[in-house]
This record gives C-alpha cells, structure tokens and sequence, in this order.
C-alpha cells in the first residue's frame, strides 16, 4: 500500500511506515497535478502539512484514497466533513508540535522586549559607526517575568505556551468559548511536577489587562483582532499570532503600530502566504518569521511517528 507525503514526513514516519509493510513517496507533486499522479500510482494515504489542499476535487476523483492526513494541527487546508462524508479517514497530530509553537512565541517576546528583532537588522549595517546610538536606543529594554500574558484560545497550543509564561514568572489570563477551566501541570527535568488552575475570561478583559497577547485560535470567517480590540488593549502592549494568517487585520495592526497604542508585535503568520504585504515586513516594530511555529525537528519526529500509528491502526 501506497503512502503519498506530499509536503514531507520526518524519517521517523518513513521508518515506521516502512517498518510495517507501507511504500512511502516522498515526491512533491504540484497541487494542479496531484489527482493524476495520485490514481496513476494508486496511493491509498495522502499526507500533506500546510502547502498542499486537499479539496472536494481531490477527494471526488482519487478513488484509491482512504485516508488524508495533515501533520499539524489546523486541518482548514482539507474539506474535512465532506471526505468523512465520502467514507475517507481524516487524521492529524494536535499535540505533536504544541511545544515547538510555544517556544516560538517566547522566541519572539523575549526579542521584543529586548529589541533583538530590530537590533539584529541594524547591528550589521551600523555597529561599528553608530554603536553608542545603537546601545541607547535599544537600552530600555523589560522584562518578561511578573507581566500579564493573555491568551486567546486555550487549547493544546494556547495551554502549551502558558505553561512557559508560567515557567518564566508570568501571570497568565486566557479566553476561550469552549473552556472554562484547564489543569496546566508543568514537569521539571527533576521529575517535580507544578499544577496551575486557570479559569478562562472574557475576551474582553482578556486584552485590557494583558501586557502581552498570544494568539492560538483556528482559522475563522471573521478577524479576531481588528481596530476594536487593538483599542481595547493596553497602550503599549505586544501582541504573537503563530496561529493562523487572516486572524488579525494587518491594515488596522500596522495602524495600532503607528500610532503607539500597539508598541510591537511578532507575526509568523499572514493573510497572504506565501507573499506578505511589504508594509509588514518593512516595518521596524515587527518581529517576523516565515510560518515556522511546528519546524523544529522534534515536532516534525513526533509528527511523523504520530501520522504511522494512526495509518497502521486504521489500516492495519
């Protein structure tokens, strides 16, 4: 039986998969040609991540496909009800890359606050001729521990990167429509083990008292952050989407920069992947990463070995 990973598998899947009777492609067919290449060479498991969509044409016309998998989380690249409602198995890995996304968005806040995002722009361009004005500017820098963080969204990523906000002193606040309240257990290399109970708020208090917000929501019809909640934050505060592009309106974020209510903010993800507007990635008080959040290669192993169990489980 034939396994397709169109946009990749850490050699962790491929042994496992291998291991148990499966012939693994690791070829990278273009999205325009992936039916053809699909019945022609009668692949029974299509594995994608976020390059690649698996739509109703897909699925209506590889009659050799039974199951679609997505290594990640977010599944808004696939039709999901509508391959279940064709018999297929739809499988992903949430948990897999939720500590990668979490350490991303400290990588982020800790440069913020440090000014590392600009500094490292401008250290190699002017730090031999401008290095006391460069010290200056970047001298009021913060620090993280004892501030507010909120969280909107609060499930395996939202808690994930909770629990470093903890681990570094912060005091964590979160929203979400479907939790009132979450364990948050943090393990030590020791084996000594913290509880934290964190009971969810309201959205809106959520953005007026946190110092720093942290965005892991699913991809939705509407902004979650448009010009009424940058108005409703604290001025000054920072804000991290590693969640999904096309939550946040650019146009009304670029504006809060501008104007100072916002003072920074760290972007992994855009409304136009894979080409962001340049006055984001032009302006001096972003930090900005190019969809990084689950490629470290921890997740991309655990991702792999997770995708194999569920495709040996459901096929034998």
């Amino acid at each position: 039986m034939k396994v397709l990973a169109n946009d990749g598998i850490a050699n962790s899947g491929v042994l496992a998969l291998e291991s148990a009777g499966y012939k693994v492609d690791l070829t990278t067919v273009a999205q325009e040609q992936l039916i053809d290449y699909i019945n022609n060479n009668d692949i029974a498991v299509l594995l994608v991540r976020s390059a690649t969509k698996v739509r109703k044409d897909i699925i209506d016309n590889c009659a050799s496909l039974k199951i679609i998998g997505r290594g990640g989380v977010g599944m808004d690249n696939i039709d999901v009800e509508y391959a279940k409602s064709k018999g297929l198995h739809v499988i992903n890995t949430p948990a897999a890359s939720s500590h990668s996304v979490a350490e991303l968005v400290f990588a982020h806040l800790f440069g913020m606050v440090r000014f590392l995002h600009d500094s490292n722009r401008n250290m190699p361009l002017d730090g031999d001729s401008k290095f006391k004005d460069l010290k200056k500017a970047y001298a009021k820098g913060a620090e993280l521990k004892g501030k507010t963080l909120g969280v909107l969204g609060f499930g395996r990523i939202g808690q994930a990167t909770a629990k470093v906000a903890l681990a570094v002193g912060m005091k964590v606040i979160a929203y979400d429509p479907f939790i009132d309240t979450a364990d948050l257990t943090l393990d030590f290399y020791d084996g000594q083990t913290v509880t934290f109970k964190i009971n969810t708020i309201s959205k809106d208090d959520v953005l007026a008292q946190s110092d720093f917000v942290t965005l892991h929501v699913p991809a939705q019809k509407d902004y979650v952050m448009a010009s009424k909640e940058f108005n409703m934050m604290k001025d000054g505060a920072c804000l991290v989407n590693a969640a999904r592009g096309g939550v946040i309106d650019e146009v009304a974020l670029v504006a809060a920069l501008e104007s100072g209510k916002i003072s920074n903010a760290a972007l992994d993800v855009f409304e136009n992947e894979p080409a962001p507007e340049v006055q984001l990635l032009m302006n001096p008080n972003l930090s900005l990463t190019p969809h990084i959040g689950a490629a470290t290669n921890e997740a991309q192993e655990r991702i792999g070995s997770e995708l194999a169990s569920q495709i040996i489980e459901i096929l034998g």
